[in-house]
């Protein structure tokens, strides 16, 4: 099953099972402005040390680690002499 057809829950613990983790914290992060933009920071122990973890929600509707790419492009504009 691919990472995009798995809810928050199956991706948290895939991610905590292969790191061995016994328990988890998990919390919302405030984004810039509400329901605009979602973020889940998961930490968990293990006896390497603490595990964070940030989930990320896409405009698809589907959880990744990774951020959504929204950053406002740059252009570069030449003007005509």
């Amino acid at each position: 099953m691919a990472a995009s057809e798995r809810s928050l829950r199956e991706l948290i613990e895939k991610w905590l099972d292969a790191s061995g983790a016994a328990s988890a914290r998990v919390q919302l992060q405030p984004g810039p402005r509400q329901g605009l933009r979602r973020c889940i920071c998961v930490e968990a122990q293990r006896e390497a040390g603490m595990l964070t973890l940030f989930f990320f929600r896409h405009g698809d509707g589907f959880w990744h680690v990774f951020p959504p790419d929204e950053r406002p492009a740059m252009r570069v504009n030449t003007i005509a002499a």
